[in-house]
């Protein structure tokens, strides 16, 4: 979800709802500790130099069952943050959730409620791994393609 977006959706409700995947929904006393521009630039698996950014929006729970963040309170921390560190882009939105470990997702809607969906890893150099097109191959070659060209002696990648 891009932030014009979730501002957008934020604009209909009084206090928002976030759940994950699962159907489990945050406790309505969550907090957001923090919003931020990520940049990430790196060297994928295939040595193709990469940039991205996203807007980070960290979501945490504390023992104060009392506190609400209210959707007008949480636009107005986005507009600060858009002015205090000049975001001239629509960037898409990640959400940070502590769970056995800290979670990284994306957003989607269902109705009125926000829904946080897992992020997954991914080969971003398949073609320069190895990593056949699975749709187009049969399960033997697969298997087969798979095991002969992914991250072995002969391989460019890994």
């Amino acid at each position: 979800m891009k932030l014009s977006e979730f501002k957008a959706a934020l604009k209909d409700q009084e206090y928002p709802i976030f759940k994950l995947e699962n159907g489990n929904a945050l406790a309505p006393h969550y907090h957001l500790t923090e919003l931020g521009k990520i940049t990430k630039d790196y060297i994928d698996c295939g040595g193709n130099h990469r940039q991205e950014s996203w807007l980070n929006l960290q979501l945490w729970e504390a023992d104060d069952f009392d506190h609400r963040l209210s959707a007008t309170k949480l636009l107005g921390i986005i507009r600060k943050t858009e002015r205090q560190l000049a975001l001239s882009e629509d960037f898409n939105l990640e959400i940070e959730y502590q769970g056995s470990t800290i979670g990284r997702y994306t957003l989607d809607r269902e109705g009125d409620t926000f829904v946080l969906k897992a992020t997954q890893t991914d080969c971003l150099a398949k073609d320069s791994c190895g990593i056949p097109d699975a749709i187009s191959l049969p399960v033997k070659e697969l298997a087969s393609a798979v095991s002969d060209n992914c991250c072995g002696p002969n391989s460019t990648c890994c």
